[in-house]
């Protein structure tokens, strides 16, 4: 009897990780552009996925069968939390340090350009704007397409919980885009061009898996 893709994720097959990275890597960076608001910040994220994908491949719940996408997602997603946190902390440990003189770049005043993405721009603003439960559930029921039980999957939470969450991120959205003082963000943390194109190579998706299990 051939075997499932959990049965194969969970028991460490390369192949398996290398037909789960070309299904859904794409997904997890278009999910991880959504919380970060940042390209290279989402395809961290896509590689730490996959990387923490391998090292809990054993908690994959191989007594039911369906999509390992919400499994995925939900490691995506607390990968982008840790990354944000750390980030903080980083910037704080910065402020600390004494102030140097900044001389002015002149480089990036004549770069800078407006294009016609201005109402992705927009919306990523007010992503960033709401609360991170609101955002995450947004990103995973209306971004990624999840249901309420997949996104409660993702997320470790009930799905009338996602619901809760995902009604109120609407309603803020709505009170944000309303009140028409939403500016779009800086260039460089908008998406790239190619559609959010993944420049990540598969390879690191069984890289670590072709190592022998210790």
């Amino acid at each position: 009897m051939e075997k499932t893709i959990r049965v194969r994720v969970h028991d460490g097959d390369p192949s398996a990780f290398r037909e789960l990275f070309d299904e859904y890597a794409r997904l997890v960076y278009h999910h991880a552009f959504r919380l970060t608001a940042n390209s290279a910040s989402a395809e961290d994220v896509v590689s730490l996925t996959f990387l923490e994908a391998w090292r809990l491949r054993g908690r994959v719940d191989v007594s039911i069968d369906g999509s390992l996408r919400p499994w995925l997602l939900g490691i995506a997603t607390n990968v982008a939390h840790n990354m944000r946190r750390a980030a903080r902390r980083h910037d704080l440990a910065l402020a600390r340090l004494p102030r140097q003189p900044v001389e002015p770049d002149f480089a990036e005043e004549v770069a800078a350009r407006i294009d016609n993405r201005e109402r992705v721009a927009l919306v990523q603003t007010a992503m960033q704007a709401l609360r991170k439960p609101e955002r995450e559930v947004l990103a995973l029921c209306v971004g990624a397409g999840l249901d309420y039980a997949e996104a409660g999957e993702a997320l470790g939470v009930p799905a009338s919980t996602v619901r809760s969450r995902l009604s109120r991120a609407r309603e803020r959205l709505r009170k944000l885009v309303g009140t028409g003082k939403l500016r779009p963000p800086p260039e460089n943390s908008r998406p790239p061009a190619g559609h959010g194109q993944v420049v990540a190579d598969r390879t690191i998706a069984v890289r670590f898996a072709q190592e022998t299990t210790r």
